[in-house]
């Protein structure tokens, strides 16, 4: 059987912040490799075989958190779901450490921990593996000529369309009302569809949300946040 070819993918984020403190470091060292999903990356997994999620997760339903920042919103799911497991992707090593320190804190056990680009993950994911999916408060990228950098593009939304299930649901939180346009454009088209009937049902947060420290933000600069939900839609 060929190896994959290796795909071209630029990154444009930030990879690290300021410099960790001791304890994150700590964190990093002792507690990252334990909650690996498996091997993802090009180098560990250059043959791009797929995770075994039944024997990471013991046959539970798989969420997917997509940039997770602080990690705040991760734990808080996991702890108020310990019937699912959820796998967190956030390439900047900053937000890695700060989610490692809440795991310990929480003591939740139902994360895995991918620090790298989404898009490495995507390849490794079983096809109709997942069962929900988060995007909350993705970089902007609020000039024109960068919007090809967002999440909502083809390159990200083909292959989370194939890795959720259908039924699936799919939320996005944003401030940015280019990014809202951005995202009731472009999602629909790869077999999503929107689930609003009215105002509230993108005005106001879901149910279960734990507002996080960029919705605060937004919230102090005078930005409303918006609540997308999209449904995997069934393509057979």
């Amino acid at each position: 059987m060929n190896t994959p070819k290796r795909p071209r993918r630029n990154f444009y984020g930030r990879l690290k912040g300021k410099a960790l403190k001791p304890a994150q470091k700590r964190y990093l060292d002792e507690d990252l490799a334990a909650l690996s999903p498996g091997p993802v990356s090009w180098e560990d997994n250059p043959g791009r075989t797929p995770l075994d999620l039944d024997i990471l997760f013991g046959g539970r339903p798989v969420w997917l958190e997509v940039g997770f920042g602080g990690g705040e919103h991760m734990v808080h799911q996991a702890r108020e779901n310990p019937g699912v497991g959820i796998i967190g992707c956030e390439p900047y090593i900053n937000g890695v450490a700060m989610l490692l320190g809440k795991i310990r804190s929480a003591g939740v056990d139902n994360l895995a921990v991918y620090p790298g680009d989404a898009r490495d993950l995507f390849d490794v994911l079983p096809e109709a593996s997942i069962a929900r999916a988060f995007l909350l408060y993705p970089d902007p990228w609020p000039k024109t000529r960068h919007h090809r950098r967002r999440f909502v593009t083809e390159e990200h939304l083909v292959p989370l369309a194939r890795v959720m299930r259908p039924g699936a649901i799919f939320r996005v939180a944003t401030d940015i009302e280019d990014y809202v346009r951005q995202t009731l454009e472009k999602v629909p088209r790869f077999g999503f569809e929107w689930l609003a009937e009215r105002p509230a049902d993108w005005r106001e947060p879901w149910d279960d949300w734990l507002s996080t420290r960029y919705e605060q933000k937004a919230l102090r600069e005078g930005r409303k946040p918006h609540y997308l939900t999209f449904r995997r839609l069934d393509q057979n």
